[in-house]
């Protein structure tokens, strides 16, 4: 639960200076923020799978670059549930997107460093 709200919370600071920086986000402030990442976790959780299940062939036809579109539609969808959250368009989802997950996973890799070299050291 830790881990989850300290991912939670990196997230929101990383949603909160993209939509400083980035034209076409808009956010109230920092506690938005926060409920926009959260949200974001659940339907990554819970809605991102379905969406790559039934796209498997779009997917797969792509490359995989229609992962970016699926991550595009849960930024939309994460705008219609959050109230202070602005996303202009579906072009301003897909940069919003594909920069939140970059600094997401480059904050992560540093804070959570992979535990398979740990467990291997104490052996």
């Amino acid at each position: 639960m830790q881990k989850w709200f300290f991912k939670v919370l990196v997230c929101s600071v990383n949603v909160f200076i993209l939509a400083y920086i980035l034209p076409g986000i808009h956010i109230v402030d920092f506690f938005t923020a926060i409920i926009v990442a959260a949200v974001l976790s659940l339907l990554d959780a819970v809605v991102k799978p379905l969406l790559i299940i039934l796209t498997l062939p779009a997917t797969i036809l792509t490359l995989g670059l229609f992962l970016f579109v699926i991550n595009a539609g849960i930024i939309l969808l994460d705008d219609y549930f959050v109230h202070g959250f602005e996303v202009q368009s579906f072009w301003h989802a897909l940069l919003f997107g594909a920069l939140l997950s970059f600094f997401n996973s480059l904050v992560h890799k540093r804070a959570f460093p992979d535990e398979k070299k740990n467990v291997n050291q104490g052996q």
